[in-house]
């Protein structure tokens, strides 16, 4: 990375093109693969960070002589935070890009953690899982920007590098909580701030070049912001996308929060058996997120969708009807599929509104994040009355709105002469 008095070789040499005031990429700008793994690297830490929270639930129960309903609060406050605030940061970010609120949101996942290591009663607690969820909607919009900054044209590749750092956060951090928190107590969990501070350190130098781009931008013609297509087609296009994610996220919902249940009860498995089923689940949806983006640099962002959406169904239809071998088999080329649908549906969200880059990352991963929580809490209903073979006979249907992906403008709308 580049001192702070010094730009970047890769941004003095190169014209990013502009939004109104948000900078844009050239597509013939050499990619900043050094920018882009730090931002990575960073969404990790933070999701290993947010990850944490569910982890000591039991912890927090016992500790608080909680009921369901707090502990629903605290994920409220938590979700509620990171979602809905989300969208706002991005949609402020566009007209007015912030460096210095990377290193400011990892500080406040900073003091979440230590409310939540130190809290003396349950009012505390709340505010830490709002401060975490705070800097989680910082966070996302920025650094979403930055990764497609750096991208030199290379979207979803950026796009998928960034967000393959929050699975594998996702997936460390309840191992983290297990081996350090659970024996070591409630206050170990402020031994996590490290994390935060060196996420912070990271973020800092990373300022200096989304500063350093800014600077270089300025005085350079704006790229146009017109829409591609007519305004009600992005509408119509977008709410689809959404309809996809939704899709999606519910699915994943269903996999991450009860597939280790439905496992124990379907094969009788041992909690350690069905862990490493789930982490096989949570390795291919890794790998699927890493390659989605290249896939769709290569082939196109809608490709992938029609694929990764709609072209998982077969799988799931036969993931409730097959034995155990085949339930890993299925699971995992189910989790690589799916997963790479969403670097593609970013990156061509990202096109239908061009510069709004920050606005469609916060809509995208507030989305996400959101119906994720919503969605897991509906099936532990449906699955408490009707049994969890029935919460996968329901969703193995979900990708079937994937057909909804014919109602998407082509690449050549998007991109005349591409």
């Amino acid at each position: 990375m580049s001192e702070p008095n010094q730009r970047p070789t890769h941004v003095r040499k190169t014209r990013a093109m502009t939004t109104a005031p948000a900078p844009q990429v050239n597509p013939v700008q050499s990619t900043a693969f050094a920018i882009i793994l730090s931002i990575s690297l960073c969404h990790m830490l933070n999701d290993i960070m947010q990850s944490l929270l569910s982890a000591i639930y039991p912890m927090l129960k016992d500790d608080f002589q909680l009921d369901y309903w707090q502990i629903g609060l605290l994920t409220t406050c938590f979700q509620g935070t990171a979602s809905l605030l989300q969208p706002a940061v991005g949609l402020f970010t566009d007209r007015k890009p912030l460096p210095k609120s990377l290193p400011i949101g990892m500080g406040a996942t900073f003091f979440g953690l230590i409310l939540l290591a130190f809290a003396p009663n349950y009012p505390m607690l709340l505010a830490g899982a709002a401060l975490i969820g705070v800097g989680s909607a910082i966070f996302h919009p920025e650094a979403s920007r930055v990764a497609r900054m750096a991208s030199g044209g290379r979207f979803g590749l950026a796009q998928s590098l960034f967000q393959v750092g929050g699975n594998f956060g996702t997936a460390i951090g309840p191992l983290l909580a297990a081996f350090i928190v659970v024996p070591l107590g409630r206050p170990s969990v402020a031994a996590f701030c490290v994390i935060a501070l060196i996420g912070m350190a990271i973020l800092n130098r990373v300022s200096y070049w989304y500063a350093a781009a800014l600077t270089d931008a300025k005085g350079r013609k704006p790229a146009s912001t017109a829409l591609p297509v007519a305004r009600n087609r992005v509408i119509a296009a977008l709410v689809v996308l959404a309809l996809l994610s939704f899709s999606k996220n519910i699915y994943m919902a269903s996999i991450s929060s009860y597939y280790t249940f439905y496992l124990i009860e379907t094969f009788s498995l041992t909690t350690q058996q069905s862990q490493l089923m789930l982490f096989l689940f949570l390795g291919a949806v890794a790998l699927g997120t890493v390659l989605g983006g290249p896939i769709g640099d290569r082939f196109g962002t809608l490709t992938v969708i029609w694929i990764s959406v709609l072209g998982v169904l077969p799988f799931t239809l036969l993931l409730p009807h097959v034995g155990l071998f085949w339930t890993g088999v299925l699971s995992v080329i189910i989790g690589f599929i799916l997963a790479s649908a969403f670097p593609a549906i970013v990156v061509f969200a990202q096109e239908l509104v061009p510069g709004r880059v920050g606005m469609v990352a916060g809509i995208f991963f507030g989305f996400a994040f959101g119906m994720g929580g919503i969605a897991a809490a509906v099936l532990g209903i449906l699955a408490d009355s009707h049994g969890i073979r029935t919460v996968y006979e329901l969703c193995a249907w979900l990708p079937a709105i994937g057909l909804l992906t014919i109602f998407l403008p082509s690449k050549k709308l998007l991109r005349p002469g591409a």
